[in-house]
């Protein structure tokens, strides 16, 4: 199946992630009435809007307001999805789906974190949209260069996307120092690509980096959790992770699973529309490297000779 062809349905996904995604980008008040909202979504299904209301400290209006910003009609409609949602969630999702405890033990954690990547990648998939993501690949599969930047945790998913591109023979450069970005953003012209990676879409760095390289005529792609941040303002295709912050998993270590998962979807959209290529340059690589693992027969040929 195209990636066009992918059912509308699946980049939905649940209203709760599209409320996290949101949630910076909210007014103050419209923040509090999502909170509410986050903190138990199942009991709104047997609240009134006044309720809610008076919770956050606001108005009805700004509840119905809340509802418009998230995709949703008004209060009727979120109570619905919201109850549809939880319909979903099954009682793995109850006993796994919590913050880690300070008393949990080792295999109570493994567990919760096994759970929350694999529920950080479900999500991730189920909200991406397939235009935006179409649209990215198309860029960087037709562009004479592609540069992709990071800082912190978000450097080291730069340079997978970059490893990966190079590995098929696409002219790819990771920059994670300021500097270094910013001049290689100010030598980027029309037709080169530059992707931002930044789990909140406010890092200085990186959106700065990807404002110097649209305003030399590249295109711009973002990877983030959230669709209204600053990163999301300069960039023309913005691709979203659904990753769920708790005490000991901040943004820094659930992130990459998210952004992961993206840049799998990202490279493997890519080396699709190179085909040939991308078989030639993978066994390539694979060749140059296979002395260089243990077992392999040109070490045992070295064990030989000597």
């Amino acid at each position: 199946m195209a990636i066009s062809e992918i059912s509308a349905e699946s980049s939905e996904g649940s209203p709760l992630v599209k409320i996290r995604s949101l949630l910076p980008g909210l007014a103050r008040a419209e923040q509090r009435v999502a909170n509410i909202v986050l903190a138990d979504p199942a009991s709104i299904s047997r609240r009134s809007i006044t309720e809610v209301a008076e919770a956050a400290g606001t108005s009805e209006t700004t509840v119905t307001r809340f509802c418009k910003a998230i995709g949703v009609g008004g209060y009727p409609d979120l109570r619905i999805a919201l109850a549809a949602d939880t319909a979903r969630t099954s009682t793995r999702d109850r006993e796994l789906g919590g913050d880690i405890g300070p008393d949990d033990g080792l295999g109570d954690i493994i567990s919760k974190i096994g759970y929350a990547d694999a529920k950080a990648v479900e999500e991730t998939a189920g909200q991406l949209d397939a235009a935006s993501l179409n649209a990215l690949v198309d860029a960087v599969a037709t562009a004479r260069r592609i540069d992709v930047y990071g800082v912190g945790a978000s450097a080291f998913v730069a340079l997978d996307l970059q490893q990966k591109l190079h590995r098929i023979g696409l002219v790819s450069f990771a920059w994670s120092d300021t500097h270094n970005a910013l001049t290689s953003a100010a030598v980027l012209e029309p037709g080169d690509v530059a992707i931002g990676i930044s789990h909140t879409g406010a890092t200085t760095e990186t959106v700065e980096a990807l404002r110097e390289a649209k305003r030399h005529g590249a295109t711009t792609g973002a990877i983030t959790n959230f669709a209204r941040s600053p990163i999301t303002e300069i960039t023309d295709h913005v691709l979203t992770t659904a990753v769920r912050e708790t005490t000991y998993r901040s943004g820094a270590m659930a992130s990459r699973i998210g952004q992961l998962t993206v840049i799998d979807c990202l490279f493997i959209g890519v080396a699709q529309r190179h085909l040939e290529q991308t078989k030639t340059a993978l066994e390539a690589t694979r060749e140059a490297v296979s002395g260089h693992r243990l077992g392999s027969r040109p070490d045992r040929r070295r064990h030989k000779e000597a």
